[in-house]
């Protein structure tokens, strides 16, 4: 495999070898690496959720504190509603048929289940994001944890080098998009007795607020 930079370095635009990237990305994190990537907003650090070795290593190399949880990332609507014991009330499922996918973060309630990588948490922040790559690695492994790559309380640097260099700890594999926006997805929790727009986004409130009302 001869990709640039190297085989934990790879530049994903332009790149002829799409699927050899997916299968090659999927085979790290299978093996409890942490994949920096690109999304449709910020670049992000990626782990299977059955690894509690990768999730601590997410959490170190951002220096998030333990208290917060990963947010989910899924392929599509429907293995979020089929693959993840989560709560999909009404608004839930406007935002995700307007938004996803898309910059939109739904924070749902979490049903009791035996998911030993669940345990501990009443609720959980789930999104697809508009990123094919993201997406073909969520279809090939389940639902993935993601957050944004960058340590805790600082902004998240619109290149693969500027979060290399804003974590504490360096990822199994580096996957370069380019320039990216920076703007982050538009979190709502619909975990309360009225949806509650948590975190501006990509995504205008006035726009959720017209699709809820």
């Amino acid at each position: 495999m001869d990709f640039k930079k190297g085989n934990n370095y790879i530049c994903l635009t332009g790149a002829p070898d799409f699927d050899e990237i997916v299968e090659y990305a999927a085979s790290v994190l299978r093996d409890g690496g942490v994949v920096l990537t690109p999304t449709d907003t910020v670049y992000g650090l990626i782990c299977i959720p059955q690894s509690a070795h990768a999730v601590q290593t997410i959490f170190e190399m951002k220096q998030r504190p333990l208290t917060q949880g990963l947010p989910i990332i899924a392929a599509n609507q429907e293995q979020a509603e089929k693959e993840l014991p989560v709560v999909w009330n009404d608004s839930a499922r406007l935002l995700a048929r307007h938004f996803w996918p898309g910059a939109m973060t739904i924070a749902c309630g979490i049903r009791e289940n035996d998911l030993e990588w669940l345990a501990g948490r009443r609720e959980a922040a789930i999104r697809v994001p508009d990123y094919l790559f993201v997406q073909e690695l969520a279809k090939k492994l389940g639902p993935l944890l993601m957050t944004s790559a960058n340590r805790h309380g600082v902004e998240t640097p619109h290149t693969a080098e500027g979060a290399l260099g804003s974590l504490a700890v360096p990822p199994a594999l580096v996957i370069d998009g380019g320039l990216l926006s920076g703007a982050p997805s538009t979190l709502v929790n619909v975990n309360c007795p009225e949806p509650v727009i948590e975190r501006d986004g990509s995504i205008p409130k006035a726009e959720i607020e017209r699709l809820l009302l």
